[in-house]
């Protein structure tokens, strides 16, 4: 799982990357996400995603081909198990990461409604507040994509939410919050 350790290593230092990302971490990622194995995907995703944040502007030129590579795990059968999930679960998260570091050069329109339609996360809970913080950040601004997409996202937060949920305690009070904003 060496591309989980590159993940990691990202998220860590963050844009200390910067000299190494684009001839380590960045093919190493896109190889990941092209591989068979669900467990490789899911932490090439990851990857994909720390870098965007730790590196932000500096990326932004490489997003098409990032979500390019990323599109293929969104339609994974989450039903083949935990594993395919997270890795689904994992693929939101980057997507958030992205948007997140630069909104300005995200094509959200066009990948939004895939985002929402994969929510809420099924495995992967630790992505909940990366997830649910990108959305949260984007209803405060009204942003009008997002505002386009609100019969989509109420169906996400009212999931999210409800008592059958993973999603922690104090999640769930924010995002019944924010479903009280939508009506």
């Amino acid at each position: 799982m060496a591309i989980g350790c590159l993940g990691e290593l990202a998220q860590e230092l963050g844009s200390g990357i910067a000299d190494h990302w684009s001839s380590v971490f960045y093919p190493a990622a896109l190889a990941g996400l092209a591989d068979s194995d669900d467990s490789v995907r899911r932490n090439a995703a990851f990857c994909i995603g720390v870098i965007c944040e730790g590196l932000g502007e500096v990326v932004t030129s490489h997003y098409t081909d990032m979500l390019t590579a990323l599109s293929p795990l969104f339609s994974i059968d989450i039903a083949e198990g935990d594993t395919a999930a997270a890795c689904v679960d994992n693929a939101s998260a980057a997507v958030a990461r992205m948007i997140k570091a630069s909104p300005a050069h995200f094509p959200t329109a066009q990948v939004l409604p895939v985002l929402l339609k994969a929510l809420p996360l099924k495995n992967d809970m630790t992505e909940n507040e990366t997830v649910y913080g990108c959305l949260f950040g984007m209803l405060q601004q009204n942003q009008p994509d997002l505002i386009a997409n609100k019969v989509e996202l109420r169906r996400v937060f009212g999931e999210a939410a409800s008592e059958a949920s993973k999603v922690d305690d104090e999640l769930k009070e924010k995002l019944k919050l924010a479903l009280q904003s939508l009506n």
